[in-house]
């Protein structure tokens, strides 16, 4: 019992976070990504957009953007500015998020699944901590995206990170786990050696002006970092036999 949850450090040598958009994985994944320096976040929505709505989405509009604004350039190099804070490196892929497109048009998680697993490998990952994708249409996404990417690449170590303001959605959280549950994905909790605080996450996130504007209007983010749950990750492993049953037996 003493090894359940813990992570070992050769694990963890080159470990790679996946990210909706930019800014998720600091939310969900700064003491990690702190806690190992060079770690690379790859980003799946940080594609610009054949040309942007007019009138702007209401999130750009929140967020403080006005109609001409080159958006993603300019949450590129927030994103930028934020990882550099914790010492990670971006990769962003082209696929665009959906609040540019019609829904006829929002990408699939087989569309992402090639150019992700071939990212993953090219960085040589041995660890990769993918969102649980919970609420937003790019989360879902991204999430079972990088679950497809790991039926390619189950010699790495797999593991989830909740999504910061979407896991205070009632239910949606144990839903998701239900769902791994029932296709064989047991998500375990996971205790990797992490710096203790939040002061270099907040840090960080002063990089991200545009998109705190816009999740303190949707989420009051201050509050909730202000007071925040730990960050939670998960291991993701195959159904053990032994422990089901002995969970039965209860």
């Amino acid at each position: 019992m003493q090894s359940f949850g813990m992570v070992p450090a050769e694990v963890l040598r080159r470990p790679v976070v996946i990210s909706p958009h930019m800014d998720d994985a600091v939310l969900g994944c700064s003491q990690l990504i702190d806690g190992y320096p060079g770690t690379l976040v790859i980003t799946v929505f940080a594609g610009t957009p054949d040309a942007y709505p007019e009138p702007m989405t209401d999130w750009d509009t929140t967020a403080g953007f006005r109609s001409g604004d080159d958006v993603v350039a300019a949450r590129r190099e927030e994103d930028r500015n934020a990882l550099a804070e914790l010492g990670a490196r971006p990769l962003w892929l082209d696929f665009v998020e959906y609040q540019y497109l019609e829904r006829p048009r929002w990408v699939q998680p087989e569309h992402v699944v090639s150019t992700l697993a071939a990212a993953l490998r090219d960085a040589g990952a041995t660890a990769v901590f993918a969102p649980f994708g919970l609420a937003n249409p790019d989360h879902v996404c991204t999430h079972r995206a990088a679950m497809l990417a790991r039926e390619q690449l189950p010699e790495l170590a797999w593991f989830c990170y909740e999504d910061t303001g979407y896991k205070s959605i009632p239910g949606v959280l144990i839903h998701r786990i239900a769902e791994m549950r029932a296709r064989g994905i047991w998500a375990t909790p996971a205790s990797p050696e992490v710096p203790a605080g939040y002061a270099r996450r907040d840090a960080a996130m002063r990089h991200y002006p545009s998109q705190l504007r816009a999740l303190e209007h949707d989420w009051k983010l201050s509050a909730r970092l202000a007071a925040p749950a730990p960050e939670q990750y998960w291991s993701l492993g195959p159904r053990i036999e032994q422990i089901e049953t002995w969970l039965d037996s209860l």
